[in-house]
């Protein structure tokens, strides 16, 4: 059974771009277009061992879906953002809430799938 990957993106583009990587690497993605149907794809797929995630989507970003992640019960699920933002102070603010990682887009893909390789062999 391969590993489960949430992939959070408001752009179509982006989530196909991270699932082709990590679909080719071996890995089982499941999509959401913003925090809110984020939240509720995790609690559908309890097995998720990763997210990848935006910062920036409309309803709600990946800050807040840190936050009610961490709030709710999921201290330790490795979460990966995927961003344009490269401002320090968001990055200390993801990083203060459990962020595993921070990767400034445009990605290199095989940098993603090193990453999520490592952080989802760390959390097995």
């Amino acid at each position: 059974m391969s590993t489960k990957v949430l992939v959070v993106d408001d752009s179509l583009m982006v989530r196909q771009q991270v699932g082709r990587a990590l679909t080719a690497a071996g890995f089982t993605i499941v999509e959401a277009v913003d925090g809110a149907d984020a939240l509720e794809k995790l609690a559908a797929t309890p097995e998720a061992a990763l997210v990848v995630c935006d910062v920036n989507m409309p309803r709600m970003s990946g800050i807040e879906f840190l936050e009610n992640v961490r709030r709710d019960g999921r201290p330790a699920l490795p979460v990966v953002m995927l961003t344009t933002e490269g401002q320090p102070e968001l990055i200390q603010k993801a990083k203060a809430l459990g962020a595993k990682g921070w990767i400034v887009k445009p990605f290199k893909p095989e940098l993603l799938v090193a990453a999520v390789k490592k952080l989802t062999a760390a959390a097995a």
